[in-house]
């Protein structure tokens, strides 16, 4: 007599990718994750590695090449970064690396807004191959990028100034000729201060070199760890790629993740 064999429960790759872009819902990349929650994500992280199609990510440099959006992150500094966002009118945009696998360069780079203007800041590094995961990297020059001033203002409805939400609609019909006033005035001067240089900077200090270890790699997520037991999820944009097919379900949780 024949016995059907018994269905296995363990979760596909894809299902386990799904998964974890979904737990970042409501982490602000890591930054608000409770404990439980990051408890959770951990334990996804360590399955999907488990399941890393690309075991030598070093020796296939083309699937590291391009731009990537952090998702997530357990790193300090990355975390204290983000933690500015929690100041009154300070807005952490994207914060992206840039692999440059045809020079052996990484560029990082962090958007930050305030009240009429907008920046960034980055990091460029050149590494080296050490091992089939891991990447020798050494930072060699910090970039501030000249102000944008950002001559379209608009009054938001309301704005979040410590712990509470104050209700701006009362006086927004009030403000409105002032901030279209103020919008010319702000774009001629935005317009001289875009012609000067951007502020670089060596950076020479002991924690200038590091190394990175890809634990996950397919052709849209990687996950890295670095020195100190930091995480790092990374997510390519597949909107443009995909824009023209029908995305599979696993490149619609990636694209829901960029938009987190």
């Amino acid at each position: 007599m024949a016995y059907a064999e018994p269905e296995s429960d363990e979760m596909s790759a894809a299902d386990i990718k799904a998964a974890l872009l979904d737990s970042f819902y409501g982490t602000e990349r890591g930054l608000s994750a409770r404990s439980e929650v990051r408890a959770e994500i951990n334990e996804l992280i360590t399955q999907l590695e488990a399941k890393n199609p690309t075991p030598s990510p070093s020796e296939m440099l083309s699937m590291l090449d391009g731009d990537w959006k952090l998702v997530y992150t357990s790193n300090s500094e990355l975390l204290a970064i983000l933690a500015l966002s929690k100041l009154p009118f300070v807005t952490i945009g994207d914060i992206t690396q840039r692999v440059d696998t045809a020079f052996n360069t990484v560029e990082n780079k962090a958007q930050i807004s305030v009240p009429l203007s907008r920046t960034a800041v980055s990091t460029t590094a050149s590494f080296e191959v050490r091992s089939p995961k891991r990447l020798q990297v050494r930072f060699e020059k910090g970039v501030i990028q000249t102000p944008q001033l950002l001559a379209d203002i608009e009054v938001p409805e309301s704005v979040y100034v410590l712990g509470q939400t104050v209700d701006l609609s009362p006086v927004r019909g009030l403000l409105q000729p002032v901030s279209q006033v103020a919008s010319g005035i702000i774009g001629q001067v935005g317009n001289l201060l875009s012609q000067s240089p951007d502020l670089s900077f060596p950076i020479s200090t002991n924690a200038a070199e590091t190394w990175l270890l890809t634990t996950y790699l397919d052709e849209d997520t990687r996950i890295t760890r670095g020195d100190g037991g930091s995480v790092f999820v990374l997510v390519k944009d597949v909107l443009q790629s995909s824009s023209q097919q029908h995305m599979t379900p696993e490149q619609e949780a990636v694209a829901e993740a960029m938009m987190l």
